[in-house]
């Protein structure tokens, strides 16, 4: 499908294997390798495809003068290191979300994405999510008239990582959907709160608040100590509300004709019942990957860049502040 495109993952765990399957369908032998620490991986990988090259390390990658463009689902400690030892080998890179865990090194790995005249773009899946990109339209086209308050619940039973907190592991997805619902705006304040239970210093629940201009709110609530899965997040205007919850089986989006008008200087409340939004159903995993070879191949800006990344990062980064605090 994309003939230009030749590929590599590099890291192939829980998540780096749903790259891994998905870039097989999507580019079938174009796919030509995929690298692990982990030697079982191997054998995940081969059950998907016995075409894949399979490496442990990924230096051969590399090397590897076919590959010209790269995945990188490891975890975020190690993201800096490889995407800029791939960036400077000349591969366009997509990589997990968050790009870095410092700001800093996110801001170098721009400036050497753009020398290269390479595509740099992060792994912000929901962002590829149809139902996201219709809420988007939705706010765009007015049909909820200005956006006052947006919040979103990240809830779940585990997965206990040992290597982040609930904010770097969860609340990432919301923060860059907010981001991309409010055009990237720039915040005035966040606030977080967290509290720590199973793990030393590793928050088990944390509340952030975040306040943009011209008074627009958000919070995030996210939590892996939670009786059940919840992901809903609901966008309040002052002409109808939306609310999009993707734990859902059915009518996962919803538009809600409710809210409050001042006629004759008295508040009054209209409200009606819900509406089901209809969209397309599209995988965003396979979308974002189509995003990305899409981009390569015309050089375009991606959607969710190293810029987008990078503003997501340091709201992230005030976050933990807080927390620290």
């Amino acid at each position: 499908m994309y003939p230009e495109i030749k590929l590599s993952v590099i890291g192939c765990g829980k998540w780096g294997i749903n790259h891994v399957r998905t870039a097989s369908a999507l580019l079938g032998e174009n796919l030509i390798s995929a690298s692990d620490r982990d030697p079982e991986a191997e054998e995940r990988v081969k059950k998907i495809s016995a075409g894949i090259d399979f490496h442990n390390d990924y230096g051969s990658i590399l090397e590897d003068k076919r590959i010209n463009s790269v995945i990188i689902a490891t975890p975020a400690e190690t993201h800096f290191e490889i995407a800029k030892m791939c960036l400077e080998h000349g591969k366009n890179v997509l990589i997990e979300k968050p790009i870095t865990l410092f700001s800093a090194e996110a801001e170098s790995l721009l400036k050497l994405a753009e020398s290269k005249n390479l595509v740099l773009m992060v792994g912000h899946v929901l962002l590829y999510h149809p139902a996201v990109l219709k809420m988007k339209k939705m706010i765009d086209e007015n049909f909820i008239g200005k956006v006052q308050y947006i919040y979103s619940n990240r809830l779940n039973l585990g997965t206990i990582r040992k290597e982040e907190s609930i904010l770097w592991s969860f609340a990432p997805h919301d923060i860059s959907v907010i981001q991309f619902l409010l055009d990237n705006e720039k915040p005035v304040s966040v606030f977080a709160e967290g509290a720590t239970f199973l793990q030393k210093n590793i928050e088990d629940t944390t509340l952030t608040y975040i306040k943009y201009p011209d008074n627009v709110h958000a919070h995030i609530y996210v939590s892996w100590l939670h009786p059940f899965k919840e992901q809903r997040l609901v966008v309040i205007g002052d002409g109808g509300m939306i609310v999009f919850e993707d734990s859902l089986k059915t009518e996962k989006l919803k538009f809600y004709k409710k809210g409050f008008s001042i006629v004759d200087g008295e508040i009054e409340k209209f409200d009606s019942d819900y509406e089901v939004v209809n969209y397309e159903n599209l995988q965003p995993l396979e979308e974002e990957q189509k995003h990305f070879c899409e981009c390569v191949t015309g050089k375009k800006t991606p959607r969710t860049d190293g810029l987008h990344a990078k503003e997501v990062l340091e709201i992230l980064e005030k976050a933990q502040s807080n927390l620290k605090k």
